[in-house]
């Protein structure tokens, strides 16, 4: 795994290995935040698809037609 690590990975390895313990740990938790703040943003635009087509005749009409150019 360790063996095909790019350039860029290599940097942030060696610079969070010059971190104290405790450094190291608030990058880890940081980490974490980015990747269920991504996950959360995945999951909240696959609901909002898979309800198009529930909504769709209630949004799709000509009184509201007005709201489809803002």
């Amino acid at each position: 795994m360790f063996n095909e690590i790019s350039a860029r990975e290599r940097q942030l390895l060696e610079k969070v290995r010059q971190l104290s313990e405790r450094q190291q740990l608030q990058v880890q938790d940081f980490i974490d935040r980015l990747l269920e703040t991504e996950l959360d943003r995945e999951l909240t635009n696959a609901a909002m698809k898979s309800s198009e087509a529930a909504f769709a005749e209630v949004w799709d009409n000509e009184d509201d037609a007005i709201y489809d150019n803002l």
